[in-house]
């Protein structure tokens, strides 16, 4: 009995030895398993970092070779080290006096200022306006209220916005036109379609009846503030549509939203006039008449009804076929109103109906990348301005569809093409644009570029359709090409 006792708790020791062995052996192969796992993943990664196509020892040493400690090359470091590269590069060769005269210019009066804002576009497009009533009315400096369309703006790109999240609420949030969406709620840059469409719907006020705010020419606060709000509201209406509430529920609670916007917008702009009195000044600025307005009846006697109306914008973009028209999907101000679209065309034929609009006293929208090869001191832009390759030592070979393709150029300021000069046998060899810098920037508040410039930067112009080739007028017959919003070739100018 004792015996048969003994043997048993035996069994059952050597089983719960034997259990906790194979346990235990689980356990370490667990871990040899999750070991080999790590290695194996660190090999990878390590490979991948040092294998073939990455930076090696013999590799680093050829690259090292680009640079040679001579005499020349230390005192281009020393130069560069201690200053703005931008000032070393000066090409003296380029710095004799610049010839300001002009064959046909376009008379203006009153340099614009934009201040800290990416107004350009309405300026621009004020501006060309303005110069027609100046000459029609004789009237001495005159502005229209850059603050007052501005108000209007903001607040028809809020309701764009808005209304763009209730039309794609039934797209996931990473949809792409839903991202784009929400990375542009709001913005203060913009395009000629965009003054069209705000001065037909709300007309035009004098300077002084709405004058600029803090606020308006130092843009950025207010702007992020109301993005912000924008994007909170964005996806409140996203989640109630996901519960189920109708569109026209949703679209009730976007006024509401835009009643909160619209309060935004006045403290920090202002209360837009409903009427107001105009007095109308001579050239000498006398008074000649005391006017009673409201914003649309003041457009339609001082405003250029032609221009807003019957326009056609133009585009040099030599990365898409010539003799092509295009629509750019929800680039537009309202969202009744209308996408931008272009009739894309060589240079040399955009010059053309530039020189026979100016010839005929008439400015026009213009629009470029103004920071290449920019002299801001003389306010001359000049692809010769600068020699970056002497003191690179490399040249910078890309031509213009090259750059655009890399997003080493576009169209970033938009101003008013106001001269050009010709020569004997009738073609361009500079032009000028009034800017909207105020008048202590560049040349009396000017540009001069030279042709060449204007070839390798110019990208949009906005023409009166009576100086239009019959080319053009044909080639507008067409059902456009819509290219998507986030094309990065149709950020808003600023």
């Amino acid at each position: 009995m004792m015996q048969s006792i003994t043997t048993n708790k035996l069994g059952k020791l050597q089983s719960c030895c034997f259990g906790a062995y194979l346990l235990n052996l689980i356990l370490t192969m667990k871990k040899i398993f999750l070991l080999t796992i790590t290695l194996v993943f660190t090999a990878i990664v390590v490979n991948a970092q040092t294998g073939k196509g990455g930076i090696d020892a013999g590799m680093l040493q050829q690259i090292e070779k680009g640079y040679e400690d001579t005499p020349a090359n230390r005192a281009i470091r020393n130069a560069i080290g201690s200053n703005d590269i931008s000032t070393l590069v000066i090409n003296q060769d380029n710095q004799k006096a610049m010839d300001t005269n002009f064959s046909i210019r376009v008379k203006s009066k009153g340099i614009t200022n934009q201040a800290s804002s990416g107004r350009c576009w309405l300026f621009t497009g004020l501006n060309v306006m303005r110069a027609k009533a100046i000459e029609q009315y004789s009237m001495p400096v005159f502005e229209y209220s850059q603050n007052y369309t501005f108000f209007y703006d903001q607040l028809e790109k809020a309701n764009l916005f808005l209304q763009g999240v209730i039309d794609t609420r039934q797209q996931p949030i990473d949809d792409k036109m839903v991202e784009w969406l929400f990375q542009h709620p709001l913005s203060d840059g913009g395009t000629f379609c965009g003054v069209s469409d705000l001065v037909k719907k709300y007309g035009l006020v004098p300077k002084d009846v709405m004058p600029e705010t803090y606020s308006s020419n130092h843009t950025s606060t207010m702007r992020s503030l109301i993005s912000q709000k924008l994007k909170e509201y964005g996806l409140k209406l996203r989640d109630d549509a996901s519960k189920g509430v109708k569109q026209a529920d949703l679209e009730a609670q976007k006024t509401d939203m835009l009643a909160t916007v619209y309060r935004m917008l006045v403290l920090n702009l202002g209360i837009p006039p409903k009427e107001f009195d105009f007095v109308r000044k001579d050239a000498d600025g006398k008074p000649v008449a005391t006017e009673h307005h409201t914003p649309m009846s003041f457009y339609e006697k001082y405003g250029d009804k032609g221009l807003l109306t019957d326009y056609v914008m133009l585009m040099n973009d030599p990365t898409r076929e010539y003799y092509k028209t295009y629509e750019i999907d929800f680039d537009r101000h309202t969202y009744d109103g209308q996408n931008w679209v272009y009739v894309n065309l060589p240079i040399d034929e955009i010059k053309e109906m530039a020189i026979a609009s100016l010839k005929d006293n008439t400015m026009m929208y213009f629009s470029c990348d103004v920071g290449k090869f920019q002299d801001s001191k003389r306010g001359l832009l000049d692809v010769n301005n600068f020699d970056y390759g002497s003191l690179m030592g490399t040249t910078f070979g890309m031509d213009k569809k090259q750059r655009i393709q890399t997003f080493a150029s576009g169209s970033t300021h938009a101003m008013t093409l106001t001269a050009v000069d010709l020569d004997k046998a009738g073609k361009p060899t500079k032009w000028m644009v009034e800017n909207s810098w105020g008048i202590d920037r560049g040349y009396q508040g000017f540009l001069i570029m030279t042709d060449e410039w204007f070839n390798e930067y110019m990208f949009r112009l906005v023409v009166e359709s009576r100086y239009v080739t019959a080319k053009v007028k044909e080639l507008l017959k067409q059902k456009p090409t819509k290219l998507p919003a986030w094309d990065p070739m149709f950020a808003e100018e600023e």
